[in-house]
């Protein structure tokens, strides 16, 4: 057996002083007991252990565009930049996915909901020691080619779902819309009768112009479509915000993760509860607080979401729109914006709260007899995390 004592002790919903932590050689969870009742051999750690951290809002593919992106450009101006520069020489795309893929294993981060446009990350993940859910997200402007691009993003699905066949972890592919403002109608249909009982992911009120696009039908997303060569908005103008357009079209069941959230108000998310409620979905609100610093200088709105009791988890984004993959850096700038939110809060959302919005809190999430849920040890104040070596 092997037993650990730290600084302070978070077992996914409480913070515990005065305690050990025992587990089985390979990491499986035994029993936490008093620090008085544990014995000899006791590993002394400072700092918060902690269950493995859950990222569950990543674009790994998109990690060779650190440091390309100027941050506070404004969403529309990042957008564009992401399309029209992404495109760098393979073997350097490769090369930076690896470091990226490592940086957050030894971060201490077990479990990730991965966005992808393409499956450029799937030799990576052959071979990860990080359980992944792959969220092959799609693009598709007009109904016209909904049926021709989502059959390419299915042959995406299929190369990541087969490089992962052999691996020991648990792993999902799922096919995700990317956002209100790049999916056609007869799109977000064909990919709720697809995702039926699956976890998917939406990108969802980033930015006022969404909810202008469909209020409207103008706003600055033109800049966007220009470079697609659409001159209009190709959605339907419904007179309402961005969210309330588009959730009608799931109803299967899914778990959905919104992510972002930046302009969601107290009204929209009232409605989304009781739309969920009533068609038998769930919602999970994704945060990435340190993106929405890098490209707008600007918070979400958690502290509405923390008294609404909305089911909250974090994520890291991507480098193109964040200074490290680090979910320990989202929980430090949380606690620091948000000092009216309890930090178990914020750690329960990082662990627990992330392990069933991937539906893996059966192995992930929280330090309960029989879980192997990874370990992480947290310094708060610097921000930064590391995985708990076993040996």
């Amino acid at each position: 057996m092997l037993k650990f004592k730290a600084t302070q002790l978070f077992d996914g919903e409480r913070l515990l002083d005065d305690k050990v932590l025992i587990t089985q050689s390979d990491g499986t969870i035994e029993s936490i007991v008093e620090a008085s009742d544990a014995g000899e051999s006791v590993r002394e750690l400072r700092g918060i252990l902690m269950p493995g951290l859950i990222n569950c809002h990543c674009h790994l593919e998109l990690s060779h565009l650190k440091d390309v992106i100027a941050p506070h450009t404004g969403l529309i101006e990042f957008l564009c930049s992401v399309v029209t520069k992404r495109n760098f020489p393979a073997e350097l795309i490769q090369e930076r996915i690896t470091a990226a893929e490592q940086e957050m294993y030894r971060n201490g981060i077990v479990a990730v909901g991965d966005i992808g446009n393409t499956a450029d990350t799937a030799s990576v993940k052959a071979s990860s020691r990080i359980c992944w859910q792959n969220f092959v997200e799609v693009l598709s402007f007009t109904d016209d080619k909904a049926a021709e691009n989502m059959a390419h993003y299915q042959s995406q699905l299929n190369i990541l779902s087969k490089a992962l066949e052999g691996s020991p972890l648990p792993h999902r592919s799922s096919l995700v819309p990317h956002a209100p403002y790049s999916i056609s109608p007869a799109t977000f249909r064909m990919l709720n009768e697809v995702t039926q009982e699956q976890v998917i992911s939406i990108h969802s009120q980033e930015h006022p112009a969404e909810n202008e696009l469909y209020q409207q039908g103008g706003g600055d997303y033109l800049k966007l479509f220009s470079i697609f060569g659409i001159t209009e908005s190709p959605f339907p103008v419904t007179g309402m915000g961005s969210l309330r357009s588009v959730l009608p079209y799931f109803d299967r069941g899914q778990t959905i993760l919104l992510v972002h959230n930046t302009c969601t108000t107290q009204e929209e998310m009232d409605w989304a509860k009781h739309y969920a409620k009533e068609k038998g979905i769930q919602l999970q609100y994704c945060l990435c607080i340190n993106a929405n610093l890098y490209i707008e200088n600007n918070v979400p709105p958690a502290a509405l979401l923390y008294r609404s009791g909305s089911p909250v988890v974090l994520g890291t984004d991507s480098y193109s729109s964040n200074w490290q993959l680090s979910i320990a850096s989202e929980i430090k700038s949380l606690h620091q914006h948000f000092p009216m939110i309890p930090l178990e809060t914020i750690l329960h959302w990082s662990t627990l709260q992330g392990a069933r919005a991937l539906r893996w809190d059966d192995r992930f999430g929280s330090f309960q007899k029989g879980k192997k849920p990874g370990l992480a040890l947290l310094d708060i104040e610097a921000g930064t995390s590391s995985l708990v070596s076993l040996q």
